[in-house]
């Protein structure tokens, strides 16, 4: 169905994540962290994924379990959506301008987890938001999601900026994997036949 809903409750986070693959890039996302909420929204936006998010974590103690768990069911919930992966392009690439930034992703839906993160923030904060946080989103959702990831910033003065030409770079090389090759929508594309 390319679609799925995955929840997660600990005792620092509740979470609940709803995707469609197939949908319009519409996206209501809660997680009572204002500059993440930001940021997901971008992400379902330039995917074309369409995202529901909720989200009530520890917050009095910081942002980060927060984050990093809504980055573990988002990835888990894009692997579920995908299923066997029949049909689908697989790899993924983006070189994304947003003023002063400049920024490259190249991804694979291989289910071999691998985060390569050479992105600069030059700022501890955004806001209130810890800039570090960025990168533990992107481990968890790469982790979890089963996607090799590899994103480096090529220039940047902003940190808003930066973070926010990564999300978006991602979220177009995310369009591009996620969507079914029509030269060949009934084949897993690898040669060993399973991803």
């Amino acid at each position: 169905m390319r679609n799925a809903t995955v929840t997660r409750k600990t005792a620092e986070t509740d979470i609940s994540v709803t995707v469609d693959l197939d949908g319009s890039g519409s996206y209501d996302n809660q997680t009572g962290v204002g500059f993440f909420d930001h940021m997901l929204d971008q992400l379902a936006r330039h995917s074309l994924i369409d995202m529901t998010i909720r989200a009530k974590g520890d917050y009095h103690i910081d942002d980060h379990h927060t984050v990093e768990d809504v980055g573990i069911a988002l990835g888990q919930a894009l692997a579920e959506a995908l299923g066997d992966k029949r049909g689908i392009r697989r790899y993924g690439a983006c070189l994304l301008p947003m003023d002063d930034a400049l920024v490259r992703t190249a991804l694979d839906l291989s289910a071999r987890p691998y985060l390569v993160w050479n992105v600069d923030l030059p700022t501890a904060k955004i806001g209130s938001f810890d800039t570090e946080l960025v990168r533990e989103f992107f481990q968890a959702l790469s982790t979890h999601g089963g996607i090799t990831l590899h994103v480096a910033s090529l220039h940047g003065l902003n940190s808003h900026h930066i973070a926010e030409a990564a999300f978006k770079s991602v979220a177009r090389a995310l369009r591009e994997a996620v969507e079914v090759d029509a030269r060949k929508a009934d084949a897993v594309p690898s040669t060993k036949g399973a991803l």
